[in-house]
């Protein structure tokens, strides 16, 4: 699933380069959601059963458990724009720029093949999968027949190939970590540490 312009609308090459466009599995939107109604329910029930202050006990446990949920289905991404692709599997993300692609394809997840001969997968974005069912009446547009992920797909390719007819710069590849992320889990795992000693403490 991508998110941005619509996969139909006709545009060029200029245009889909100001807007950058993120490719992300819906399955992973959807779990993320339900996960963070269900965690604010029982924060909410935990404040009405037993108070603020017991919440604030329970909240890192349920917190933590959405985080991981959160890096397991939803964070994992395929990012593009006019200068490059961003891929973020897990914690890790990488930035690649369009000039040191050869080749993107498809084999289950995306794939961009770099000049020095390596490979990144993505673990987020495209994913391969049946081909898109006949409808009951004939659909006069060719793209309506084309697996969702193989549309995508051709976007990222569009953006790779205007990239390479204007001659994108290039650059090194960029490999790093997601700190806001690991930030975030170190909050968490902190205030669960205080929130065991106070426990401990009134217990």
């Amino acid at each position: 699933m991508s998110t941005g312009p619509l996969n139909g609308e006709a545009s060029s090459g200029r245009s889909r380069a100001a807007s950058p466009r993120v490719f992300r599995a819906a399955s992973g939107t959807v779990a993320l959601i339900l996960a963070s109604l269900v965690t604010l329910l029982l924060l909410v029930d935990a404040v009405i059963r037993a108070g603020w202050g017991e919440m604030l006990l329970i909240a890192p446990w349920l917190l933590l458990v959405l985080w991981f949920i959160y890096v397991g289905t939803f964070v994992s991404h395929v990012a593009i724009d006019a200068d490059g692709a961003t891929v973020q599997n897990l914690l890790r993300v990488v930035r690649v720029p369009w000039a040191r692609v050869t080749d993107i394809g498809i084999r289950y997840q995306v794939r961009f093949s770099l000049d020095d001969g390596r490979t990144v997968n993505a673990f987020g974005g495209p994913v391969a999968g049946r081909p898109a069912r006949p409808g009951l009446r004939e659909d006069r547009n060719p793209r309506a027949r084309i697996p969702p992920a193989l549309r995508d797909l051709e976007l990222i390719r569009e953006q790779w190939l205007d990239a390479t007819e204007t001659g994108s710069d290039g650059g090194p590849v960029v490999r790093r970590w997601d700190l806001p992320a690991l930030g975030v889990l170190l909050l968490i795992l902190v205030w669960g540490l205080s929130a065991v000693l106070i426990s401990g403490a009134v217990g």
